[in-house]
């Protein structure tokens, strides 16, 4: 149905108004005949999505917005009310996301918020979401700072001191690694962390405090790597653990591989992208990274539908984080549905009661620190694709 504007309408009132009155065939009565009642505009609940679409980060941010548009288009109505998105861009930036995320709360009054990619993008967004004492859930931000503190944001994914965890076990029991490199985004807050949560528990298994040999950092949007991977090469290690943004993985990769280093790789979520496939190519064959989701492997029901829809809808693979988008969209919906409400503070009580929700990446329960306990997968690249390998629960 056509919405005319008020304007228009009252125009066309005044119009009809000043020809009644000039016609001497027209009863007085009728000059005062009514205006047509202006059409009411239907109620909606607005989930802001925070997410960087341009930027370092762009392509991480689009495959999360990929899977929470999916959720949309096949559940867009809750409590009889649309669901409408409202898309912000953080521009892959701290003082943009903090900005973004004041639009969200403030213009926009959304019920609820989705995001973002990338930890440090979330913890900027995250004071202003809870000065608003509006709900949010991150998808793929595995920061524990994200939640610490913040008793308005939620996760649907695993955290790093477990990714680090068993990204170490697997390094020393799998690969029976003894010395290992590490190479850290410095400037981003998951790499930092993800590679100190992996030492610490690296020294730990081998009993030895020098096990990990060299530790070389980098800033994102780097292009060249050769001075920290020709002081890697000198320690001989028999892995390097990586886990930095995907473009900036794969360049490490080729170039370690040019440099004639032939360790293995190990990295972490953020390299779970067809970026890190196609900036890498044939250099990152055997690379193996812990991540949230595998397509050759559904686990539930709701695996399946996604994975059908998605297909259907993209004509390609979903990367993990479009399933974690997905959920996130699925688990503010059963909140609202369960708070019979689309009150903000109503959704974020029913959010911290969430159980045993079955999502597309797997179970999910929040706990009281608003996090979930899921599962990790372990992926390998082979011809050019994500293979998986097995998988982690956490104990």
């Amino acid at each position: 149905m056509k919405i005319v504007p008020y304007f228009a309408l009252a125009a066309i009132a005044a119009i009809s108004v000043g020809l009644a009155s000039c016609s001497k065939e027209t009863p007085p009565a009728a000059a005062k005949k009514e205006a047509p009642p202006a059409v009411a505009k239907k109620e909606v609940i607005k989930i802001g999505v925070f997410e960087p679409l341009t930027g370092a980060n762009g392509a991480g941010g689009a495959d999360e917005y990929d899977g929470v548009k999916l959720a949309n288009k096949l559940f867009p109505e809750v409590l009889g009310k649309k669901i409408e998105l409202v898309v912000v861009d953080n521009k892959s930036d701290k003082v943009e996301a903090a900005n973004a995320a004041t639009v969200l709360a403030q213009k926009e009054k959304v019920n609820a918020v989705i995001g973002s990619w990338g930890s440090s993008l979330s913890m900027s967004g995250g004071p202003v979401f809870a000065e608003a004492k509006i709900p949010a859930v991150a998808v793929s931000a595995t920061n524990p700072a994200v939640t610490l503190g913040n008793e308005y944001y939620f996760r649907v994914c695993f955290l790093d001191p477990f990714q680090g965890v068993v990204g170490a076990t697997y390094a020393f029991e799998t690969l029976k690694a003894k010395k290992v490199a590490i190479i850290r985004e410095v400037s981003n807050d998951y790499s930092v962390g993800l590679a100190k949560f992996f030492a610490d528990s690296f020294v730990k298994l081998t009993g030895d405090a020098a096990s990990i040999v060299a530790t070389a950092d980098y800033n994102t949007g780097d292009q060249d790597f050769t001075a920290q991977l020709t002081n890697i090469k000198q320690f001989g290690p028999d892995a390097i653990f990586a886990p930095g943004n995907y473009t900036e993985s794969a360049l490490i990769i080729k170039q370690a591989r040019a440099l004639g280093i032939d360790a293995q790789f190990i990295g972490g979520d953020t390299w779970d992208y067809n970026v890190f496939l196609d900036v890498g190519g044939q250099a990152v064959e055997g690379a193996v990274l812990s991540t949230f989701f595998a397509n050759d492997v559904p686990i539930n029901k709701t695996s399946e539908a996604f994975l059908k829809s998605f297909r259907e809808e993209y004509k390609k693979e979903p990367p993990a984080v479009a399933a974690l988008g997905y959920d996130a969209y699925l688990v503010i919906l059963d909140a609202i549905k369960r708070a019979n409400s689309d009150d903000p503070q109503k959704i974020r009580d029913a959010l911290a009661q969430t159980k045993d929700f079955e999502g597309s990446a797997g179970s999910i329960t929040i706990n009281a620190e608003r996090n979930a306990d899921k599962a990790a997968v372990f992926k390998t690249v082979k011809d050019g694709k994500f293979i998986f390998l097995t998988t982690v629960k956490p104990q």
